[in-house]
């Protein structure tokens, strides 16, 4: 057992081969340029929106003026028929009121109260006026 070995000569470490790291200005060129991509896709993508918001906002402007118009109008009309309204309210109140009743009558019917007596103008006594006035 003590048998004498053969001599094996003595180990070297082997060598291996050291990986070169990148140089480290190709990988900020590389990430400076992936970074101007996208901005300059961010870029494209707001100035797209933002033709179309434009084109949309010229398209919508004059039917807003439009409708302002008529909605304008239409206030107009409304404060005319507000005054009608109120008119016709105060007319039909009136009629219904018990105590005019005698008033509406004589205005619209030529009745007039049993108390109140006609007062007839003969005709001479009109001209006579009207003759000796000037």
């Amino acid at each position: 057992m003590n048998a004498l070995q053969p001599s094996r000569p003595p180990l070297q470490p082997i060598q291996r081969r050291r990986v070169t790291p990148r140089p480290k200005r190709r990988l900020r060129q590389r990430s400076y340029q992936i970074m101007a991509l996208e901005i300059t896709a961010k870029i494209g993508v707001n100035l797209v929106i933002s033709a179309v918001s434009v084109s949309a906002l010229s398209q919508l402007l004059p039917y807003h003026w439009l409708q302002q118009d008529k909605l304008r109008e239409i206030r107009t009309e409304v404060k005319l028929m507000e005054g009608r309204v109120d008119k016709l309210q105060a007319d039909f109140s009136r009629s219904f009121d018990p105590r005019q009743a005698k008033s509406i009558m004589q205005e619209q019917g030529y009745r007039f109260d049993p108390n109140q007596r006609r007062i007839a103008f003969p005709k001479d006594a009109t001209e006579e006026q009207s003759e000796s006035s000037p």
